[in-house]
């Protein structure tokens, strides 16, 4: 599985780096996230799925390779 994260829809939340800090990070200047793992180890994918969902920008994918 392969995460994409649309930083220009970012509204730097933070809500996916609260749920998942293995796989993502925030800018300091600014707060927008960004993924420091695009291919999470498979024990972190249901953290991964669940910041797909809470993200309220709808800025986070989670693609099949």
């Amino acid at each position: 599985m392969r995460v994409e994260l649309d930083e220009p829809k970012c509204v730097a939340s933070g809500q996916c780096v609260l749920t998942a800090p293995e796989v993502f990070d925030q800018r300091d200047e600014d707060g927008i996230a960004f993924v420091t793992d695009e291919e999470p180890a498979p024990d972190s994918l249901d953290a991964v799925r669940e910041a797909v969902a809470i993200c309220p920008a709808a800025a986070i994918r989670l693609t099949e390779r």
